[in-house]
């Protein structure tokens, strides 16, 4: 039996969609037992029915499901009804964590906030993800966030519109900074043996990621504005170039001595001692002629002996791949799982957990993602010692939906 780091912490995941799930995801990858509670109400977590149209339209798990829902026990309730709240209370009790994704307010109009749960458990670890921190009681959305935490603003074309991030980064950074608050808050009750309230937020997760993008404002007093990919400190760094065959590539060149590097593979050491691009500031001042240059003499070659070129005098370049490309990469090969759903479904994942730490951290196997209330029986009967009558009595008044 494989034991991560966790082994033997139980996380009792009141939280649905991305960052409150992420996190439980990656506790799951280290080895914690994570029961995930779905609204019975509104038939579980919404990401279920998130589907591309090339999904099977008839199975609860989804592709956006999947990315965060490996390794959990679900298990369904009415929280509305208070047989419901009393498995809620009793989970609590054998529970180390809980995540929870509540608007501020919503979990004690629940009964399910962290000076509720403590009464039933003193040394409770309660980890809530709120979009703009416990005095502002509006939802967060990641693509909302994005734009009010200044992302968006910068994302895009210099010509054309701001541009939302593909995948939902604020939900993201928010899941890690609750992680490592998490973390930190285990190590304290181990030796304390307190609990702890921990929130963060989406927006000022964001914001705390913006790195010298806010430093630039706030020291050059300069508004971020639109660059493409490029980046407002480096020249060329960021910048797609396209090769003979039209595959793009990028370059990240950090220092002059890799700028002359790159100009004698590219053929044209001379461009490294033009006045206007011999240092990494006239670079910048000279940001399109540079680039200009570049892109010309990158145009005569392969991509493939480009890369190999750089490759052997270590100039920072890659190609710009599709999701095809990334998965055949061999470094990302152990970060791919393979599983079938307990009804039958194949099914590949993503790890979310990308560190090493010796071997008690090597990946262990998880289990698919569950399908909507597939726990809700063991979960009663073996975690929380539910008799079969209770059990039944549950799913008759609708307090609990059990997958059969």
């Amino acid at each position: 039996m494989q034991r991560g780091p966790l082994f033997g912490i139980k996380v009792l995941e009141l939280a649905n969609v991305l960052a409150g799930p992420s996190v439980g995801v990656a506790l799951a990858e280290m080895g914690a037992s994570v029961i995930k509670v779905e609204n019975s109400v509104t038939c579980g977590d919404v990401t279920r029915t998130w589907k591309l149209t090339t999904e099977d339209p008839k199975t609860d798990i989804s592709g956006y499901f999947s990315c965060v829902n490996w390794g959990k026990k679900s298990i369904a309730l009415d929280l509305n009804k208070p047989e419901g709240l009393e498995v809620v209370y009793r989970l609590a009790k054998v529970c180390d964590i809980v995540l929870a994704s509540y608007k501020p307010g919503d979990a004690e109009k629940l009964k399910v906030d962290y000076n509720t749960l403590k009464q039933h458990n003193k040394s409770i670890i309660y980890a809530q993800i709120t979009g703009y921190g416990l005095k502002n009681k509006r939802a967060g959305y990641d693509a909302i966030i994005q734009a009010e935490s200044g992302f968006t603003y910068m994302n895009g074309e210099p010509d054309g519109q701001p541009v939302k991030m593909p995948v939902a980064l604020m939900d993201l950074l928010a899941g890690h900074q609750l992680k490592e608050a998490i973390l930190l808050a285990l190590l304290n009750r181990e030796r304390k043996g307190e609990g702890v309230f921990i929130e963060t937020s989406l927006i000022k997760s964001g914001v705390a990621a913006l790195a010298n993008q806010a430093t630039n404002w706030l020291i050059g007093n300069k508004i971020p504005e639109r660059m493409g990919s490029e980046h407002p400190n480096i020249v060329p760094y960021g910048k797609i170039f396209y090769t003979a065959e039209g595959k793009p590539l990028v370059l990240a060149i950090g220092s002059d001595k890799q700028f002359a590097e790159l100009c004698t593979v590219l053929g044209k050491p001379e461009l490294a001692t033009d006045e206007r691009f011999s240092t990494n500031y006239n670079r910048v001042k000279h940001r399109m002629e540079c680039n200009n240059a570049v892109q010309e003499l990158i145009s005569k070659f392969n991509r493939d002996y480009l890369l190999a070129e750089f490759e052997k005098r270590a100039i920072p370049a890659g190609g710009v791949f599709n999701m095809k490309e990334v998965f055949e990469l061999p470094e990302v090969q152990n970060l791919v799982m393979e599983s079938k759903t307990t009804s039958g479904m194949p099914i590949k994942g993503l790890r979310t957990v990308a560190f090493s730490m010796g071997e008690n951290t090597k990946p262990i196997k998880l289990q698919a993602p569950p399908h909507y209330g597939e726990h809700t029986i063991s979960v009663l009967k073996e975690m929380l010692g539910y008799s079969a009558e209770e059990i039944n009595s549950l799913i008759e008044k609708k307090v609990v939906y059990a997958r059969k």
